[in-house]
């Protein structure tokens, strides 16, 4: 009996169709990147909190200095601006307004040239910082300026004596004015010139897993 003239079948050689290569050296994902770690950051947050909410000395103290005094006169009795279509109110709070816009736009610099990753931490620390800065730049402009008991202020220099009034906010809303400024202006700077994350599968080089 002699044996089949017919060969085997060959196995198939041809590669599948979802091969995993190795990458190539120098490849990395970009979640594998390093970063300053979650305690860093919080610990960070905290730094720049404090010391932008101390600043708020220096704005105090500026607005105290630059801003309009508002005069106003006694009658013995109650206290009346002396100039009813005056300014000088407003004033008062546009100095202010401008004057936290500014140190917003200084603090925003300062914190993205310290470190320029960004991150949720170190937009809730300047967001937080600068509303206790105005804060604390309020009330230091209230201490600094003229007494808070008007009634009694007017009694005592006498009737018909023009004398300044203390100093305040008509519109809270400029609380806000560092706080804002200090987030758009960050965020500007992130977006144009933070760092980019890597693009994980760059184009010249073939994507991990290959597609099928």
């Amino acid at each position: 009996m002699t044996a089949p003239l017919t060969p085997p079948p060959q196995p198939n050689h041809q590669p599948p169709h979802h091969v995993w290569q190795a990458p190539p050296p120098g490849y990395a994902p970009a979640h594998e990147e390093d970063g300053p770690g979650m305690k860093t950051e919080l610990r960070e947050a905290a730094v720049i909190t404090v010391a932008t909410a101390i600043s708020g000395v220096l704005l105090g103290l500026l607005w105290f200095w630059l801003a309009p005094h508002v005069p106003v006169v006694s009658d013995g009795v109650d206290v009346f601006p002396k100039d009813v279509e005056g300014e000088q109110v407003i004033a008062v709070d546009g100095t202010f307004s401008l004057l936290a816009v500014g140190f917003g736009l200084v603090t925003a610099v300062v914190v993205f040239l310290l470190r320029r990753r960004g991150g949720i931490p170190l937009i809730v620390a300047l967001t937080v910082g600068g509303i206790l800065a105005s804060l604390l730049a309020w009330r230091v402009g209230i201490w600094l300026g003229p007494t808070q008991d008007v009634l009694a202020h007017g009694k005592e220099v006498g009737r018909g004596v023009t004398f300044d009034a203390p100093y305040g906010l008509s519109a809270k809303g400029a609380l806000l004015a560092w706080p804002v400024s200090a987030l758009l202006v960050h965020l500007g700077l992130t977006a144009l010139f933070g760092p980019r994350d890597p693009d994980p599968y760059p184009y010249d080089q073939p994507q991990y897993p290959p597609q099928a």
